[in-house]
């Protein structure tokens, strides 16, 4: 079943919003509840790796499920997605994280926008959220050619599994870290810091696409693309 282009900016739209409204809203719980920080973590984490499965089987249908500027752009080069579509998709991502936070922060009674103070920086972090979005999109490209209706599963426990492997909890998404600058709170993340976040999640992203392209190729479609180059 085909959807038009609206319908599918919408579901990336919500999708995005509510992703962003767990991520944000379980941090302001756990936080309230625990002051253990791997307690709260997990708190985070948890909910954060199940509302995934649940998003992404409800809306892939529909727009694909990318939640996410850096998965959105795999598709483009990928030629998948054509690049008009692409920059709609990365406009009301952006605009959804935003929404979500906003939604957390009235669901919790916390000021509507407070800039978040939390400081993430650092070679460690930057390298952290590169290998967070290379195994996002490495999980997803991979899963989509062998396992299809394990995909919201498969990046579930993925990201959930990122938040204790990598130093800077797994933000793997530049709609998201953006919409978490915006949140003082357990998950945010000072604004100064976020260009070096998304570079390294971009730059994640293009590495994951890279090896995937030639890493899932078979023998036969590797004889193919051969054959084109050199006819």
């Amino acid at each position: 079943m085909l959807f038009d282009l609206n319908r599918r900016l919408a579901a990336e739209a919500l999708g995005t919003a509510l992703l962003v409204a767990t991520v944000v809203g379980s941090g302001i719980m756990a936080e309230t509840l625990t002051k253990d920080v791997a307690l709260a973590l997990l708190g985070n984490a948890l909910p954060t790796g199940a509302i995934l499965v649940v998003l992404i089987t409800i809306l892939g249908p529909i727009s694909g499920a990318h939640f996410n500027p850096a998965v959105t752009m795999v598709f483009a080069l990928k030629r998948e997605l054509p690049a008009s579509e692409a920059l709609g998709y990365v406009l009301v991502q952006i605009a959804g994280g935003v929404a979500g936070t906003l939604m957390a922060h009235v669901m919790f009674a916390l000021p509507l926008w407070d800039a978040s103070l939390k400081v993430r920086t650092g070679g460690a972090q930057w390298l952290a959220e590169g290998v967070a979005a290379f195994g996002l999109v490495v999980t997803i490209l991979a899963g989509l050619k062998f396992n299809r209706p394990a995909i919201a599963w498969l990046v579930g426990l993925y990201i959930t599994a990122a938040y204790w492997f990598t130093s800077s909890t797994s933000f793997a998404n530049p709609a998201v870290a953006i919409a978490r600058s915006l949140t003082n709170t357990f998950s945010g993340i000072r604004p100064a810091d976020l260009p070096a976040f998304i570079a390294a999640e971009f730059a994640g992203a293009l590495a994951a696409l890279w090896l995937t392209d030639w890493l899932l190729r078979s023998k036969g479609e590797a004889a193919v693309v051969a054959k084109e180059v050199h006819p």
